[in-house]
């Protein structure tokens, strides 16, 4: 579904990608993994037009998006969910999503979205009329990813949505992405070193200074590289 082969990206002079390839299949749930400041969100913002490649490509459903606008990104059924969520706090959690709506093909189909979006999130659906600054931290991530689906996504990239949250609401928010991904949604996930996310994946990268440094189906029998083992042993549901 989604192919990104040898990659390269830079910030002004500096690169933050280096020949980077991952693929992604239909109806996956695949983890990228690494430290912060590795290059993570910079796969992601590329994936969905937000940085154009300096070399390689990346391919959705065998069309060449490399050099598309966000929007065509978009309507063709990418979503991306940035780390920092871009909600709007002084407008309600209803017009939040219907933000979400915003090409053509989302909006034909608005209606039914929302009516699935908010028996996903029954929280949000209790808070249907209030501002979005009102909402805590986790209801704020749900809030993100319901608009997210509004765009009538396919596939989507989240960036780290479990951070800064408490790990009971962690747990929360896995278990809805992994909802999505069983309803049909393809998914991406960026996280640094939680645990919960071996419960819900098919398939992990772990990106390294600007490269991937392993894929694996399980991070429980893997022969990594020296600094990755380092990396690894912090975030292991053994510790």
């Amino acid at each position: 579904m989604l192919e990104m082969t040898g990659v390269d990206a830079y910030y002004g002079e500096f690169q933050v990608l280096r020949q980077v390839s991952v693929t992604v299949q239909k109806d996956e749930l695949v983890v990228l993994l690494g430290p912060n400041g590795h290059g993570k969100s910079t796969l992601l913002k590329t994936i969905c037009g937000l940085l154009s490649p300096a070399a390689g490509s990346v391919r959705f459903e065998n069309a060449d998006i490399s050099r598309l606008t966000t929007q065509k990104i978009v309507e063709m059924g990418l979503t991306y969910i940035a780390e920092d969520r871009h909600l709007f706090p002084q407008m309600s959690v209803l017009k939040n999503l219907k933000l979400g709506a915003f090409n053509k093909n989302a909006r034909a189909q608005e209606g039914a979205n929302l009516s699935w979006v908010l028996e996903l999130f029954p929280r949000l659906k209790e808070r249907i009329r209030q501002y979005a600054s009102t909402l805590s931290g986790g209801e704020a991530r749900m809030l993100a990813l319901a608009r997210g689906l509004m765009s009538n996504a396919r596939f989507m990239a989240i960036d780290e949505p479990s951070l800064g949250l408490a790990p009971n609401l962690r747990a929360d928010v896995f278990n809805i992405i992994k909802e999505i991904n069983q309803r049909g949604i393809t998914v991406l996930l960026v996280e640094q070193s939680t645990p919960e996310v071996a419960d819900i994946a098919d398939r992990f990268y772990l990106m390294e200074e600007g490269r991937i440094a392993f894929e694996a189906v399980s991070y429980t029998h893997l022969t990594l590289p020296t600094s990755a083992v380092a990396w690894r042993s912090r975030w292991s549901p053994c510790h």
